[in-house]
This record gives structure tokens, C-alpha cells and sequence, in this order.
């Protein structure tokens, strides 16, 4: 990693972009964000977990850049009184 954090984490979210665009498309090989090298996965699986672990830096980054950490919502709940 560079020395400007800012600039990883635009970084990160670049490569991230393009392996979610790549498991969309159904290839397996993927370019490196500033064009620096090719990786080929085995699996879609092995895509999967590649991207947790994108999200899991990025996460980190933009806890360290901005200073807010990010939870996970695992439900939503709406609710609502609509008078009839």
C-alpha cells in the first residue's frame, strides 16, 4: 500500500468494481486496477470470497480515512400506520 490512504481506498473500490463486474459477466480472469498485472480464479466461489476480503480492506480504509466505522444490517423492519 501507497502512503495516502485515499488513494488505496479509490484504489480498492476500482478493483472491486471490476471483479464484481467480471463475476457478473462469468469470467474468471480479472485486471489488476492500475493495470499492473491479470488474475485468474479457479471458481466463482473463489471470486466470492476474494471480494469479502476487497470489502473487509475497504472497510478498514474508510474506517481509517473518515473515521466511522460501518455495520452490517442483517434486518430491516418498516413500520407504519396508514389511518384506514
Amino acid at each position: 500500500m501507497a502512503d495516502d490512504p485515499a488513494r488505496d481506498l479509490a484504489r480498492l473500490r476500482t478493483q472491486a468494481s471490476k471483479l464484481r463486474d467480471a463475476m457478473a459477466s462469468g469470467i474468471l480472469t480479472v485486471e489488476g486496477a492500475d493495470g499492473t498485472g491479470r488474475v485468474t480464479y479457479r471458481s466463482y466461489a473463489e471470486m466470492r470470497l476474494a471480494l469479502g476480503d476487497l470489502n473487509q480492506q475497504i472497510n478498514a480504509l474508510d474506517a481509517q480515512v473518515g473515521g466511522v466505522t460501518r455495520r452490517r444490517t442483517r434486518q430491516v423492519v418498516m413500520t407504519g400506520r396508514s389511518g384506514w
